[in-house]
């Protein structure tokens, strides 16, 4: 998740892609599109109309569409950039053991909204075998805080302690949906998007010329020193991946596949096995490193998963296991 490669470690990074020697202009440039993503200014005025294949949270305005960046995290991001520095790195993104601490913003939803969610962090629980949640109490200076601001689905990235409040958006409506809420809660528990990895050329293809001009940056990707796959291969399928169209400028796609792999490139319409198991390894779960542990996730997102298809899918699942 990056199902795809988890921030193990780092937020700020020096990312794969033109030469580290950039010029006054570029540099401004990039930190006016980091600033735009921090205010969410940065697509959504068209992504809509250019991407009718796309996740709305691709279309949130954020940075890689739906991730929010501290100030201080912006400033590191364009000093690596500036510099060609290999990295900014700052200690473990995991929340301390292993528990977030969450609450809603008063008045942003209604109690059948409010089950909904808790309904979603009750599989994140069930499926991670160790991570769990508990509400924010008075003491609790670092917490995430839910709310249902008019403007997309976003979150911020891992657990920070200087960061005190940690962000997760759901608009309402819009991201009322249990597979985009999980989407959500994986960046707040340390993950960014699959297509970032740093081996993500050996499966997939960037269509650079297809991607609005300013969002270039969305695209680039992390070396492996930076951030870890937890010894799950690329997945295309993975709820972290961006879609086929993502950020595109002409209607065409942005990312595409050069091997074949099974459904849906970017597809959100339920949580992979692989999904739950690079969870499960990046919070250090009981078996998470075994076949057998793997087999038996696989086995249950099977029985499922078609809980959460559309109809039309759902019904094609089923009578595919009857014959």
């Amino acid at each position: 998740m990056l199902r795809f490669a988890v921030l193990l470690f780092l937020v700020g990074a020096a990312l794969c892609g033109p030469s580290p020697l950039r010029t006054k202009d570029e540099v401004e440039e990039y930190r006016k599109f980091l600033q735009s993503t921090r205010h969410g200014e940065a697509f959504k005025t068209t992504s809509s109309a250019l991407n009718p294949f796309g996740n709305i949270w691709e279309q949130s305005g954020k940075f890689e569409g739906d991730i929010i960046l501290d100030d201080w995290q912006i400033d590191e991001l364009v000093k690596s950039y500036a510099d060609g520095r290999a990295a900014y790195i700052f200690p473990n993104t995991k929340w301390p053991y292993n528990t977030v601490v969450y609450d809603y913003a008063p008045g942003h939803f209604n109690q059948q909204q409010i089950d909904y969610i808790e309904w979603s962090i009750g599989h994140i629980v069930h499926y991670s075998g160790c991570v769990r949640f508990r509400r924010r109490n008075a003491n609790d200076r670092n917490y995430v805080l839910i709310t249902a601001q008019n403007n997309g689905c976003y979150a911020s990235v891992g657990w920070w302690h200087d960061r005190g409040i940690h962000t997760l958006n759901l608009q309402q409506p819009g991201c009322q949906n249990i597979i985009i809420i999980i989407h959500e809660f994986l960046h707040v528990l340390g993950f960014f998007h699959m297509q970032s990895t740093y081996n993500r050329y050996d499966y997939v293809r960037i269509h650079w010329e297809n991607i609005q001009r300013g969002m270039e940056h969305n695209f680039e990707r992390y070396e492996n020193n930076m951030v870890s796959n937890l010894g799950i291969r690329y997945e295309h399928m993975s709820c972290m991946h961006y879609s086929s169209h993502a950020f595109s400028t002409n209607g065409r796609a942005t990312i595409s596949a050069t091997r074949a792999h099974e459904g849906v490139m970017g597809q959100m319409n339920f949580v992979t096995h692989w999904d739950w198991v690079r969870l499960s390894r990046h919070y250090n779960c009981p078996g998470a490193w075994t076949a057998e542990y793997v087999e038996k996730m696989e086995e249950e997102v099977e029985k499922t998963k078609h809980l959460y298809l559309p109809a039309e899918a759902a019904q094609e699942t089923e009578e595919n296991g009857q014959e």
